[in-house]
């Protein structure tokens, strides 16, 4: 016989008015016992949990401690271990979100794996939230910031570029070849046109009217929360279903919270990006290649990659789609670097699972930094 629901037919009509759900859900409880008293108080703190993590978290410190080295108008330069040898500077995504995906928690933080692998002298580029008076600003303004960054380090580092940071320390070392020790480019989108990602699509698809208006309507910038509306629409049964499920099965323990709002609390909290720089990437790195192609002006000279001679690794994710393997791996066809030096790895994974993924930082980054060590 199927079993009789705690809720009478009589109180249904309650449950069609937010206002009396309090006074239905007491009732069924004092009807059921502590089987569902436990329940609705699950219920109850899952509700608790999805309001803070959507609402009311804000973004935490970075994991490992570190000193600001220079406040310059786009970024925070970041300082940590001691000097030593070359530096390693790693330059974060300038892509809607702060550089906590390159130090994200205790135990969990590209920086920190670096640091315990042979690497004495980590340097990160925290990129500011674009305000009204920085709408205008070109991709220009931000390579002269990372190389003031560079020459304030000594003058020569070994360059990680991670996500968008990737094209930009790209161009940083095609630009001034003399400043790039070694290159690291994770799950950079270099050769636009290869592969048959998202991205891709969207960029050739639509118009560059649709972006100029997104930008018109944010008033001169790109919204992180528009952005962020955007990522999580390539996936809507993860972030709007699976994630939701994922929360309320783990509501009891304590670690999977703590970790999951100190993630959210980096991915519901994006910056904005001026609409100015937006714009001139959408169109002349994702639209138009120019990077790959050797046509792209970058602080006033045509950057052409083969001019980049260092050694180069490059990182990619099987499972990324944001930036697909082929765009990253393609870059061995337009480095100078002789091919010999130029290492190539595809890791299990998605694109954030690349920089802050536990398994790829104990599995795969360690490895990394001892190569950037040997260099």
């Amino acid at each position: 016989m199927p079993k009789k629901s705690p809720i009478k037919s009589a109180d249904l009509s309650l449950l069609s008015v937010p206002a009396f759900w309090p006074m239905a859900m007491a009732t069924a409880i004092l009807e059921a016992g502590d089987k569902l008293e436990l329940l609705y108080s699950k219920n109850l703190k899952f509700v608790d949990e999805e309001f803070q993590i959507h609402n009311e978290l804000r973004l935490p410190p970075l994991a490992t401690p570190n000193e600001v080295r220079l406040d310059l108008r786009t970024m925070v330069l970041r300082d940590y271990g001691k000097p030593g040898e070359i530096p390693t500077l790693v330059n974060a995504p300038n892509a809607g979100h702060t550089a906590m995906i390159a130090d994200f928690h205790d135990g969990q933080s590209l920086v920190g794996t670096l640091l315990a692998n042979g690497i004495d002298h980590v340097a990160l580029t925290d990129w500011k939230p674009a305000t009204q008076d920085m709408k205008v600003l070109d991709i220009d303004n931000y390579l002269a910031e990372v190389i003031v960054a560079i020459d304030d380090l000594g003058g020569c580092v070994n360059l990680i570029g991670l996500c968008q940071g990737g094209w930009a320390s790209a161009m940083v070392a095609a630009r001034f070849p003399d400043k790039v020790n070694s290159l690291v480019l994770a799950g950079a989108p270099i050769d636009t046109d290869a592969g048959n990602g998202p991205i891709k699509r969207m960029a050739h698809e639509y118009p560059i009217s649709f972006y100029e208006e997104l930008v018109e309507l944010c008033g001169g910038l790109m919204k992180g929360k528009c952005m962020l509306q955007g990522w999580k629409n390539m996936h809507p049964g993860q972030h709007y279903i699976q994630d939701h499920v994922d929360l309320y099965e783990h509501i009891d323990d304590a670690a999977y919270l703590k970790k999951e709002e100190t993630f959210e609390s980096w991915y519901e909290n994006p910056i904005d990006l001026p609409g100015h720089w937006y714009l001139q990437v959408i169109t002349q790195i994702f639209k138009e290649n120019r990077l790959a192609k050797g046509e792209f002006i970058g602080l006033g000279r045509k950057l052409d990659l083969h001019n980049i001679t260092c050694p180069a690794y490059l990182l990619a994710g099987a499972a990324d789609d944001i930036t697909t393997p082929e765009q990253v791996l393609d870059a061995v066809k337009y480095l100078g670097t002789p091919k010999d030096r130029i290492f190539q790895k595809t890791v299990p994974g998605g694109h954030i699972g690349l920089f802050m993924g536990a398994r790829t930082l104990k599995e795969h980054w360690p490895q990394i930094a001892r190569w950037i060590a040997a260099q």
